[in-house]
């Protein structure tokens, strides 16, 4: 149950993968490289339909955090600029910032969750009175891995678009357990990850730019490819992918992956992980002595469900928990157990029992 963190891939990503890097190391000439170029495109393509986009906003890169990176590296900004960052971000969303704020004299702000988190008005109140007459960027991740909120991402969005303010969101935790359409959200660019929910091959990540804010985000990195100015412009987000070798299997699993989603369908999936995670944490909430942080509202959580519990240290709970009951989950935030489409109920009846006793034996010392 460590989703958050790092998912299982299905059969068909793994083999997937393996053929391609069988074929590959086994003969690396041009030609037979060249035989997964176009596949590529075709994985684009796919990819960006299935999350509301075009195939021009949508760059492949290895992870969020390089994501991330692109856009905080690539903005133009510089003294008296503001960026406001939710302060329960990944650290690639959040110190990031700070370094590139050092450089550029630019200020970084920090906004922490509202007390009350009871209704999603509330919360997206919250952050867009945040925002101020020299605010740039907001920068939050859709839903949080140390507590499990989910915040009203397309109301947050809607008001910075308003405002002139550019909405980057680290869809680490959505991307593969929600039914996306970025284009709907109105978010200015959103970044991912294919080896936490969307149960992908390891280092491959995604990038969406909309398609009015491409030309204004500097890439990172300038390889072979990159061409002209007018060239690189009639790319799109590509521009962002000059990275250098790729490892061709991964691209071309993320493929499988898409295929995968497709194939029992996105909002499908999103309401299996509501169902699983709503059934773990109704069990959760009944052990004495355990604290549930992730908010009751059904529009504020998903599949990330954090607990605590008073005086204890979270990794004590977590290393139990693998070590005694065999479950996986992280010590982030808490106790963090994030099931997926391939967890049972009786997964999680084991999990909510291992819980329970580690809190009794706990609870006599």
């Amino acid at each position: 149950m460590n989703a958050a963190n790092l998912a299982p891939a299905p059969r068909s990503v793994v083999e997937r993968t393996l053929e391609v890097m069988w074929s590959v190391d086994g003969d690396v000439s041009f030609q037979n490289r060249g035989r997964w170029e176009s596949l590529l495109e075709e994985t684009r393509a796919a990819l960006a339909r299935q999350v509301g986009a075009s195939a021009d906003e949508v760059a492949l890169v290895r992870n969020t955090s390089e994501a991330n990176n692109i856009v905080i590296g690539g903005l133009p900004l510089g003294p008296g600029d503001e960026v406001v960052v939710f302060d329960q971000n990944h650290p690639t969303n959040a110190v990031a910032w700070d370094v590139r704020a050092a450089r550029f004299g630019f200020r970084v702000r920090r906004i922490s969750a509202p007390e009350e988190t009871s209704a999603p008005g509330a919360v997206a109140a919250h952050f867009i009175g945040a925002l101020g007459p020299e605010t740039r960027v907001l920068a939050f991740s859709d839903i949080s891995n140390v507590s499990g909120l989910r915040l009203p991402v397309a109301e947050i969005c809607r008001a910075c678009r308003e405002r002139g303010v550019h909405a980057h969101v680290d869809g680490a935790q959505s991307l593969g357990s929600v039914a996306l359409d970025l284009t709907a959200l109105g978010c200015d660019s959103y970044a991912s990850s294919a080896h936490k929910w969307y149960m992908g091959p390891k280092e491959a990540g995604v990038l969406f730019v909309r398609r009015e804010k491409v030309e204004e985000i500097w890439p990172g990195v300038v390889g072979v490819g990159w061409g002209s100015a007018a060239e690189t412009s009639a790319r799109g987000a590509r521009k962002f992918e000059t990275l250098g070798q790729r490892n061709d299997a991964t691209l071309v699993a993320l493929g499988a992956a898409v295929e995968f989603h497709e194939a029992i369908g996105p909002e499908r999936i999103e309401a299996r992980v509501l169902e699983l995670s709503g059934w773990l944490r109704a069990g959760l909430v009944e052990i004495p002595g355990l604290e549930v942080v992730t908010p009751s509202h059904a529009e504020l959580h998903h599949g990330v469900v954090v607990s605590r519990i008073e005086g204890v240290e979270e990794r004590e709970v977590f290393e139990s928990l693998y070590r005694d009951f065999g479950v996986a989950g992280a010590s982030t935030g808490g106790l963090r157990l994030c099931p997926h489409i391939y967890n049972t109920r009786s997964d999680l009846d084991r999990a909510v029992e291992g819980v329970e006793a580690l809190v009794g034996r706990l609870a006599r010392g």
